[in-house]
């Protein structure tokens, strides 16, 4: 179980000169799991041997509330947790979750805090996203509900870039019809970039396409 954290608390400022996602994950939650002599604080709950290796948080309420800084799912993500659940979590901060293919769940006060008191007692439990349930140790089950297709994009690891390259052959078929029609709009090298040749190439394998391809 964790409080309502806001993202200056999981990832400080100081941390925010990457631009990667990885890397972060010894920095989360700093403040709170380091001493100021560098060492760990051993009663922080995720320094505690028990919870070393956790995949899945209970958080406070408003999980997230604050800064929009999209290092702070990187850092919870880098860490190992791929499940956060909460009464409710700040919007952006809950967007994020799903681009960096970490799932958030929003349940009732009086559910969260049933699953508070199971990570306190170590009993464990699971979560099942295709079936959208989670299971108690004692064989009790929680529903939650999900965007169907969020739920897809967690399920098939798609994040915007997959999503978009799940068009690339249309992408491609696009590009070339352009560059046929509007070859102006191409600029000086456009057709010599290893981007641009890929997806001509694309388009080019797609030729029955094109004959359907109408004026835009």
């Amino acid at each position: 179980a964790a409080p309502s954290g806001d993202p200056d608390m999981i990832i400080p400022k100081q941390f925010l000169k990457t631009i990667k996602r990885t890397g972060l994950g010894k920095s989360a939650f700093f403040e709170l799991r380091y001493k100021a002599d560098g060492s760990e604080e051993p009663e922080f709950v995720l320094n505690r041997p028990q919870y070393r290796q956790a995949k899945i948080i209970v958080c406070g309420d408003n999980f997230g509330c604050g800064s929009s800084r999209e290092h702070a799912p990187w850092a919870i993500n880098d860490f190992g947790i791929r499940c956060l659940i909460s009464t409710s979590f700040a919007d952006i901060f809950y967007s994020n979750c799903f681009k960096n293919g970490m799932l958030p769940i929003k349940l009732p006060h009086d559910d969260v805090r049933k699953l508070m008191d199971d990570a306190t007692n170590l009993a464990e439990f699971e979560v099942d996203l295709p079936s959208q349930k989670i299971t108690r140790a004692d064989g009790s089950t929680i529903s939650f509900d999900m965007e169907p297709f969020k739920k897809h994009c967690l399920i098939n690891g798609l994040d915007d870039i997959g999503l978009t390259m799940q068009k690339s052959d249309a992408i491609g078929v696009f590009e070339l019809v352009r560059s046929e029609k509007f070859p102006w709009l191409d600029g000086p090298g456009y057709k010599e970039s290893a981007g641009a040749r890929k997806l001509i190439a694309m388009g080019e394998s797609k030729k029955a396409d094109l004959a359907k391809a109408g004026d835009w």
